[in-house]
């Protein structure tokens, strides 16, 4: 039985690069979760830091991929997939907001769900447009 004309066959070198891509951010995140911890109850900075940083490094990618005649097929999913994807964390920001508002700091934990969500999205046009600009 032939498969259908309009699903893709998997790419396992798609999926080898997001692999290995994805331990590289992982292991960055990790790194500077240890460089720079937080007690519990306390604004969680390194995991400010990282999703600001990697919402940053996104936007650079992004400017740099959508500006390239022919980036490499598996560039995207090597450094935004996996890379990018593996720094960041959205399920580290949602516990650690959830910690600040049980241990008794509800606005601490709101302010840092709405800073992180505000800085990420300022943080990824400052990376698309400071790069867009350098690159003119």
């Amino acid at each position: 039985m032939a498969e259908p004309a309009s699903v893709p066959r998997p790419r396992w070198d798609a999926f080898a690069a997001i692999g290995a891509g994805g331990a590289l951010g992982s292991l960055a995140r990790y790194g500077l979760s240890v460089a720079v911890p937080h007690s519990p109850g306390r604004f969680p900075l390194s995991t400010f830091a990282t999703n600001v940083s990697g919402c940053l490094l996104i936007g650079v990618l992004t400017a740099l991929l959508t500006a390239a005649k022919k980036p490499h097929r598996l560039l995207r999913p090597f450094l935004g997939v996996g890379i990018l994807g593996g720094y960041t964390t959205f399920s580290t920001y949602a516990t650690d907001t959830l910690d600040l508002v049980t241990a008794g700091r509800p606005f601490t934990g709101l302010a840092y769900a709405f800073a992180t969500v505000a800085a990420a999205l300022v943080a990824v046009y400052a990376g698309h447009e400071i790069t867009r600009a350098v690159r003119k």
